[in-house]
């Protein structure tokens, strides 16, 4: 990697400079455009005490549920938890600490400390244990909370396409939390099904410009389905 030139050979490459109990930003909706390699990166090294930012947390042996069976994760800042047993053991346990947000709020506040707000607000969770403790102010007659943004040590982002300048392309649904994710990163490594020369993609497709990007790596992905349901 060298000028402009963002791509990384390696996944130690790509995470290199994650270190216990960092804050990581991660893309993803349900098993739907996650960086796969990119958390198993982290999963090899061990990392703990981490916190991540993230819509969900995988399953039980996929996606950032990985990281939960040796207890790399400290706390989760997420919108939905339903589909992992090991995360519900945990945070019932005690172990494992969970802010529950919810989903267009967590969008948001990715999205502004992406952009250099610090704090925003919104109706949602007025009202409901959301709102508890959160500064409340009115405006046209309506209550609203205020909401901190959020930036992360890394953010871990998963693309379609990328080229060598480091700006991203996300296909349909895959682009979910991810452009948000990558803007909110001091560090953002993008995993993408393929890289193509500067020039290569058409300036008015791009979703995330290089300048938000620091690492780009080309990955394999399973693109396993979260739930299989078959008719009877």
């Amino acid at each position: 990697m060298a000028g402009f030139d963002k791509v990384v050979q390696s996944y130690e490459q790509a995470m290199a400079g994650l270190s216990d109990g960092m804050t990581v930003i991660a893309g993803g909706f349900g098993l739907c455009g996650i960086p796969e390699g990119l958390i198993a990166q982290i999963k090899t090294m061990g990392t703990k005490d981490l916190t991540f930012v993230s819509n969900n947390c995988g399953v039980d042996d996929f996606g950032l549920g990985i990281l939960l069976e040796d207890k790399q994760v400290k706390k989760m800042i997420s919108s939905y938890v339903g589909e992992n047993a090991l995360f519900e053991q945990q945070m019932l346990s005690g172990e494992l600490e969970v802010e529950l947000t919810p989903q267009g709020t967590l969008a948001e506040k990715m999205r502004a400390g992406g952009a250099g707000i610090p704090a925003f607000y919104t109706a949602t969770g007025y009202g409901t244990p959301v709102g508890e403790g959160k500064e409340v102010k009115e405006f046209n007659g309506r209550p609203y909370i205020l909401e901190e943004s959020i930036t992360g040590d890394f953010a871990i982002v998963r693309a379609w396409k990328a080229d060598r300048y480091g700006n991203c392309i996300y296909r349909h649904t895959a682009q979910n939390f991810n452009p948000m994710a990558a803007t909110a990163g001091k560090i953002t490594v993008v995993e993408v099904e393929e890289i193509v020369e500067p020039g290569e993609l058409d300036p008015a497709h791009i979703h995330t410009p290089g300048i938000y990007v620091n690492r780009v790596i080309k990955g394999t992905f399973e693109k396993r389905i979260e739930r299989r349901v078959v008719s009877k």
